[in-house]
């Protein structure tokens, strides 16, 4: 472990905003190689090179982290599907395949973990999920992890379990709360609370992830900046979730009003760049440093996002330029090659 681990990850936010793409089982799910309701990443076994590439596109994109793609990689979601037995080659796989991305790129590896669904309020249970965590930060640490990330945890106490797992590790440690129709902790606990909490706990960043889309999240995120004085994350879902529907698992279609779009047919909802680029730009204004994208974002979306905090990340290079558009563009060259058409008539 590199004796400037700590400086990795807290360094560059003293720098300025960090940007961390999520996202993965649904774009794998997308692009063919993950299964939507299991959602097991298999596709990390399967198809080690479908993840290597999506790793480098995002960090074209502008990602400043490579994500280990160990999200439900832990023993009770392999569990389900009768194969507990790859829970080790799984995650070290994962951790394998970020971490060679990372080298080659000049970013932060992350280990992740993430909500494990067999989480309850009595002793037994948390014996069992402190061990789940346990186990993926031990091979997390071995394969270099700069930082640790513990996601999309409904129940505060759960996230407490987390950051104890990663903190004693010593490297830095973001966690991330996923805020739902009530926008409470499963424990009534609402965002602000829990996230002074995590703080006090000794997380280094505290924060949102995955369920509400931008308009949602939004308004929740500046308490949170008030109330704690680390680093504040924020990672929605890039879906126009709005009052009446907060979450991507509340969304319906106005016209099939007994549907449920969640989680295959959420593509009508979807936000453009622009309004990425416009929540990047808010969160950022209000004192969040720790920005990315979740579950439905792709590549494109991390570049808005990227160039709305004023980066150029290598996608930048292929970002729309429609001055060169054959109908509607405006540069010279177009009127030149009209002038010279109708001349040759």
């Amino acid at each position: 472990m590199s004796v400037v681990t700590k400086a990795g990850l807290l360094g560059r936010l003293e720098q300025g905003p960090v940007i961390c793409a999520e996202g993965y089982l649904f774009e794998c799910e997308r692009r063919g190689y993950l299964q939507a309701g299991a959602f097991v990443p298999e596709v990390v076994l399967e198809h080690p090179e479908v993840i290597a590439q999506l790793h480098r596109d995002f960090v074209h994109a502008g990602s400043d982290v490579v994500l280990a793609f160990t999200y439900y990689g832990h023993r009770e979601k392999l569990r389900l599907i009768g194969k507990e037995h790859l829970l080790e080659p799984l995650n070290r796989d994962a951790l394998g395949i970020a971490r060679e991305v990372a080298v080659q790129t000049g970013t932060l590896l992350a280990g992740n973990l993430s909500n494990t669904n067999v989480y309850a309020p009595d002793d037994i249970s948390r014996r069992t999920v402190r061990k789940m965590f346990d186990e993926q930060v031990m091979w997390a640490v071995e394969a270099g992890a700069d930082f640790l990330i513990g996601e999309t945890f409904s129940y505060l106490d759960e996230a407490l379990l987390a950051l104890e797992a990663m903190r004693a590790t010593g490297l830095p440690t973001v966690v991330t709360l996923a805020s739902h129709a009530d926008p409470d902790m499963r424990e009534g606990v609402d965002p602000v609370e829990a996230c002074r909490r995590l703080e006090a706990a000794g997380a280094d960043v505290v924060g949102l992830n995955c369920s509400r889309g931008p308009r949602t999240m939004l308004p929740l995120l500046k308490p949170i900046r008030d109330a704690v004085s680390c680093h504040v994350a924020a990672l929605p879902v890039p879906y126009r979730t709005v009052g009446a529907q907060p979450t991507m698992q509340s969304l319906r279609d106005p016209d099939l009003p007994d549907s449920r779009p969640f989680p295959t047919a959420l593509d009508p909802f979807t936000c453009t760049r622009g309004e990425m680029s416009d929540f990047a730009r808010e969160a950022h204004a209000m004192g969040v440093d720790y920005l990315g994208l979740c579950c439905g974002a792709g590549p494109h979306h991390v570049r808005a996002l990227a160039e709305a905090l004023g980066r150029a990340p290598g996608a930048s290079r292929y970002s729309p330029d429609m001055s060169k558009h054959a109908y509607f563009g405006t540069d010279p060259s177009l009127r030149a090659r009209d002038q010279a058409y109708a001349e040759r008539l």
